[in-house]
């Protein structure tokens, strides 16, 4: 399917020399005449690598077919992440590089989204916040719990990231996967 150059919002998927790219910024000017110029900053969905490319009003680009399915992360071995679709219990191999800082934000059981570009997973996208257990964090100090003080805190994927200083081992906080920030603790 052909896409016009002013469907280029963010976040759409097209392909561009056979290669899937995804809209990180999205910029149209309208020139005079009826003319139009779309400057874009892409990220390549196999690689990661981010160009900036400018379109002219009339071109036309072919829609990228990736598609996305629900699987549960199972378990990795260092260099390589095992997930399961739940339906079929077809199972995809995904390279640790491909994972990237996505790693500390699962646990096994986790589900998330993988994505396919002609039968080959090539992103996992994360749940935008995931819930997860504090296994370490320095006690407070009395009088010192304000939320503006901060303290690191080892999480139960080992990562380890900003907390406020009421947080304590055991706790479930909430954290951004897009960010690594802390969100909010969970309640029970």
């Amino acid at each position: 399917m052909a896409l016009s150059i002013t469907n280029l919002k963010k976040g759409v998927l097209f392909q561009l020399e056979g290669v899937p790219y995804r809209v990180v910024e999205y910029n149209q000017k309208v020139m005079g005449r009826g003319g139009s110029i779309v400057n874009v900053r892409i990220k390549s969905v196999l690689d990661g690598k981010v160009l900036e490319k400018t379109f002219k009003g009339n071109e036309q680009l072919e829609s990228a077919d990736v598609v996305s399915q629900t699987v549960q992360y199972l378990y990795n071995d260092g260099n390589t992440f095992y997930f399961m679709n739940q339906e079929s219990f077809e199972q995809f191999e995904v390279s640790a590089d491909m994972i990237g800082d996505g790693a500390g934000y699962m646990k096994e059981g986790d589900m998330v989204q993988l994505q396919f570009f002609n039968g080959v997973p090539i992103n996992v996208e994360l749940p935008k916040n995931v819930p997860l257990l504090v296994t370490y964090a320095e006690n407070a100090v009395k009088g010192d719990t304000s939320s503006s003080i901060t303290k690191e805190a080892t999480l139960e994927t080992g990562i380890t990231i900003k907390v406020p200083a009421f947080i304590k081992q055991g706790d479930v906080i909430s954290v951004d996967t897009s960010t690594g920030a802390y969100r909010e603790r969970v309640r029970d």
